[in-house]
């Protein structure tokens, strides 16, 4: 395992990132469920609500790319290859699902799920992919 000391720049400019765009997303939900935006909720302005706490997803997503870009090559097509890899599956799993509820009348999923999805896929298909080839 490795630690903050023998981390390389690329990988602590990550973990700091990361850590601060989750901080606002966590911020921000748990304003949102302890009531704080209640007057807002199903308004206008709840469309405002629903980007600001998309917002920091964003980040962290452009925080990873950016990890990717500052890493060396080998690091870079690994992380690339799984991200791709993630991507692809999460999104052909949650078509799959948005499918089977428009013809199966499975039980609908919130279109936020993807994200979580996709990390947790990210976290499958990385232990099996270990080359850059």
């Amino acid at each position: 395992m490795t630690s903050w000391k023998t981390m390389d720049p690329a990988h602590k400019r990550y973990v700091i990132r990361t850590n601060l765009f989750m901080a606002g997303y966590v911020a921000v939900n748990v304003a949102a469920i302890t009531g704080a935006f209640d007057p807002i909720v199903g308004s206008r302005a709840g469309i405002l609500l629903g980007l600001a706490v998309a917002a920091p997803i964003a980040g962290q997503l452009w925080a990873t790319l950016a990890l990717m870009n500052e890493s060396d090559e080998f690091v870079r097509a690994l992380n690339a290859k799984r991200f791709i890899l993630a991507s692809g599956l999460a999104m052909a799993l949650f078509s799959a699902w948005g499918f089977a509820e428009s013809y199966g009348d499975a039980p609908h999923a919130p279109g936020w799920l993807i994200y979580p999805l996709f990390w947790g896929l990210f976290g499958l298909v990385s232990p099996f992919l270990k080359s850059s080839r």
